[in-house]
């Protein structure tokens, strides 16, 4: 509206000179002598006043073009991905864009006049100087790396490149500085070496995992062995008890290592890598699509690889146990469990079974875990329920299926058709003087319970219940 109205009074402003010049002419010289005078130059004048009024249209949409060609070009400097700065021989800042000011966290109107040594960093001022005397010493654009320091006096790493200006502006001479940011570069490097670290890292707990993982077949073959030794002779049953037991410590133990290192180091690093990818993926608005794009993949990598390490940490042996507690753990372990089963489960504890000792939370934790593996595996049941409830003088733990019921003596103790599962929650049970029963029966279901006695002065009875 501001141009529109300028262009109107500029028109008025026009046709007064025009009327005021008309008038000091001589009338006389502007009498026609005849009528086809007359219209000659009635026509003449006719045709002069459209000329001048295409001549404005052009001129106006010439003026009108040449506005949004400068609106445009100031964008571009303003808003371009690297700071320009017009600095002349003395370093004095003559002009800076948006750009430049935002990289150095410091208004557009301050900078100006400032000299651009004061920005830079004292450990690289001396090469600053060097490459700034090049400038203007020889013709052609010179490039350098330099560390500048912003509004807070925090130093970052910048690409400099400089040319000489063709032209003077006020009797001095002056060049243009394109100033990048390097730290998503520097960000880059340092994060490809922590990959290149994790490689060997991860190689080196494939190693151990395997290890690991020969370990706990061969601690289940002996599981199996001394069961069947304990079905077959009686006489070696207090032998084999503490020896079956001793293995399954270990394993518990080697778990509980193996998901501290996992948690405390492998994920502690993925996710570092993950915050960092995350800071590149927002700071790399200006660089090209494809770059955008290989960081959110590496990101989604390295997602998952989070997700693994977790699920597998989780499976070995989860640090909710020993952090947060028994319900916190069978909580986190059951969501997950419905989540991949499709199986609902129904959880009511007391909160008072957090007072028992370490141990005999580690075995309700695994005979539970054991169960509901049971359950989608053999009963093909959609929902379950545990309860842990205390009684008189026992915590009493109960997983309830609904579901396809099984001969509980011939799969307990037939030679051929044992569950090393159920064996090993019986082993576990009884190991701390504990009690473990299975019960099913054709259209009942299952319900296998650990029985876990207590002192008088135990847990109290304090109910909690968690669908899931």
């Amino acid at each position: 509206m501001q141009k529109k109205a300028s262009k109107q009074a500029q028109t008025v402003n026009l046709r007064c000179q025009a009327e005021i010049k008309l008038k000091g002419l001589n009338r006389q010289a502007l009498l026609p002598r005849s009528e086809a005078d007359t219209n000659r130059l009635l026509h003449e004048l006719q045709v002069h006043h459209l000329e001048l009024e295409l001549q404005n249209v052009e001129l106006q949409a010439a003026r009108d073009k040449v506005e949004t060609l400068l609106e445009t070009y100031l964008d571009l400097y303003d808003f371009a991905p690297v700071g320009y700065f017009s600095v002349d021989e003395q370093g004095t800042i003559l002009e800076v864009n948006l750009t430049g000011a935002a990289l150095l966290g410091i208004e557009r109107s301050r900078l100006i006049n400032q000299r651009l040594r004061s920005f830079v960093d004292p450990s690289t001022l001396p090469a600053f100087l060097v490459f700034f005397k090049k400038v203007f010493s020889s013709s052609g654009k010179k490039v350098c790396e330099m560390r500048l320091l912003n509004n807070r006096g925090i130093p970052f790493w910048t690409d400099f490149q400089a040319a000489p200006a063709a032209s003077h502006r006020d009797g001095r001479k002056w060049c243009r500085i394109a100033i990048s940011d390097l730290t998503k570069l520097k960000q880059e490097q340092e994060v490809r070496q922590r990959l290149e670290a994790m490689a060997v890292a991860n190689q080196k707990l494939k190693r151990e995992i395997a290890q690991r993982q020969k370990v706990e077949i061969a601690l289940k073959k002996s599981e199996a062995h001394y069961a069947r030794l304990f079905e077959q002779s009686r006489h070696h049953h207090e032998q084999m008890r503490h020896l079956s037991h001793q293995l399954l410590l270990t394993q518990e133990e080697e778990r509980k290592r193996i998901s501290r290192e996992l948690h405390d180091e492998i994920v502690q690093t993925l996710v570092g890598i993950n915050v960092h990818l995350a800071a590149l993926t927002v700071k790399a608005g200006a660089n090209t699509r494809d770059f955008r794009k290989n960081i959110i993949r590496t990101q989604q990598l390295v997602e998952k690889s989070v997700e693994i390490v977790h699920r597998f940490a989780r499976e070995l042996r989860p640090t909710v146990l020993d952090d947060l507690g028994l319900i916190p753990a069978l909580e986190s372990f059951m969501k997950d469990f419905a989540k991949r089963t499709k199986i609902h489960i129904l959880f009511k504890a007391f909160a008072g079974v957090e007072e028992l000792n370490s141990t005999q939370r580690t075995v309700l934790y695994r005979v539970a875990q054991s169960a509901l593996a049971n359950i989608h595996k053999h009963s093909k049941s959609k929902e379950a329920k545990v309860s842990i409830r205390k009684l008189k003088s026992s915590v009493r733990l109960e997983i309830h299926d609904n579901g396809k019921s099984f001969d509980v003596e011939r799969v307990l103790f037939a030679q051929r058709h044992k569950r090393l599962g159920l064996l090993g929650s019986r082993e576990r049970v009884e190991m701390i003087g504990g009690k473990f029963g299975v019960e099913s029966a054709p259209g009942q279901g299952t319900t296998i319970s650990a029985e876990i006695p207590i002192n008088a002065d135990g847990p109290r009875d304090i109910s909690k219940t968690s669908p899931k």
